[in-house]
């Protein structure tokens, strides 16, 4: 009897013990799974009826797209620039030395550009800045002033710490230059290229430093015209010959006596 009494406890608490497993099985999976069903499906319908989510979804999607986009795409330069990421520098320390480079509009529009650099106090760019017509371009020349070592390092061949970066604005005609064009349209300006400085070896010759003198050389000549006046800006008479004066009243004068000698000469 108390054998027969125990293995009955022992089959009921089996089954409470199975039940209550299955129970809390079925019932966390089937509230699990239909909790998400319904969130899902009220979703669907929320969207359906306002479409907001989904706009601004696309939304944001679209901006990551072209974002990536930019990131990827090269950016259009608006200027072309020769040497086109170093300036050379010949070394000579302790003196203000000179170097040039080429920059030219390779746009269909009217291009300021600007000149910016690290180095203020010992560097500066003439022209600072100016604007270019769509084929136009000039040498612009860079001066700097070469400390001397520290260590007697001859750095020739090396790239300083100095750098130069050049800034590129679209302007819509022929205009004034003026650096505030770069401040009122900051959204606008571009940097075409930072330009680091490499010092060469004066007495050694090499192709960056022939094409620097005839850089400079060409940018010499192009100052000296702009300092001459145009022809039509001289002032005074024109003088043909060994100082022969052209006057017409003269000349007509000349004329009015020998047509008047001449009709004496008939008359006797």
């Amino acid at each position: 009897m108390a054998m027969a009494m125990a293995e009955e406890r022992s089959g009921k608490a089996r089954g409470l013990c199975s039940m209550s497993f299955w129970q809390r099985s079925g019932g966390g999976t089937s509230s699990a799974s239909s909790t998400p069903t319904l969130t899902h499906k009220a979703g669907i319908h929320a969207e359906g009826m306002s479409g907001e989510p989904k706009r601004s979804r696309r939304n944001k999607s679209m901006a990551g797209v072209s974002s990536m986009a930019k990131a990827v795409l090269p950016v259009r330069r608006r200027l072309r620039l020769d040497p086109a990421r170093k300036l050379y520098f010949p070394y000579e320390p302790g003196k203000q030395v000179r170097s040039a480079v080429m920059i030219k509009n390779s746009s269909k529009s009217h291009v300021a550009f600007k000149f910016q650099t690290t180095a203020p106090k010992s560097c500066f760019m003439r022209p600072p800045g100016a604007i270019l017509a769509p084929g136009e371009s000039l040498i612009a020349t860079v001066f700097k002033f070469v400390e001397h070592p520290e260590n007697n390092e001859r750095p020739q061949g090396k790239k300083s710490r100095v750098k130069f970066k050049i800034l590129s604005l679209k302007v819509p005609g022929p205009m004034d230059y003026v650096p505030e064009l770069f401040d009122e349209q900051k959204d606008q300006v571009s940097v075409e290229r930072i330009l680091r400085v490499v010092f060469l070896d004066p007495e050694r010759p090499s192709p960056p430093l022939e094409k620097l003198k005839r850089q400079l050389a060409e940018a010499d000549l192009a100052a000296e015209a702009r300092k001459k006046p145009p022809p039509e800006d001289i002032a005074g008479p024109r003088i043909v010959g060994e100082g022969l004066v052209i006057d017409e009243w003269k000349e007509r004068r000349e004329r009015y006596l020998a047509r008047q000698q001449g009709d004496c000469v008939e008359s006797l």
